[in-house]
């Protein structure tokens, strides 16, 4: 790489902090919204008719007996996690 090269690449500081500082504005913003989105998710009033769909069709609904040793595994699965948290 030679001189030329590199006076072509080279950035002064000043703007190298506005871009990052511009980039990290941003990333607020993304995150905001993002954050933002997710509490309207949580308070969305049909997301309890959303559950129900599947109600009216039980027959095409998993079972227990779809899934052999399921409940057995996520009680497991369930009782780590407490564990990990309580010693955390």
């Amino acid at each position: 790489m030679t001189a030329a090269d590199l006076s072509r690449v080279d950035v002064p500081l000043a703007d190298l902090i506005a871009r990052v500082d511009a980039l990290t504005a941003e990333r607020r913003a993304r995150m905001t919204a993002g954050l933002l989105a997710e509490d309207r998710h949580q308070c969305d009033p049909t997301d309890t008719l959303f559950a129900t769909l599947p109600c009216p069709h039980p027959e095409l609904c998993s079972t227990a007996d779809d899934y052999p040793g399921f409940d057995a595994w996520i009680t497991q699965q369930q009782n780590l996690n407490t564990a990990a948290r309580r010693n955390q």
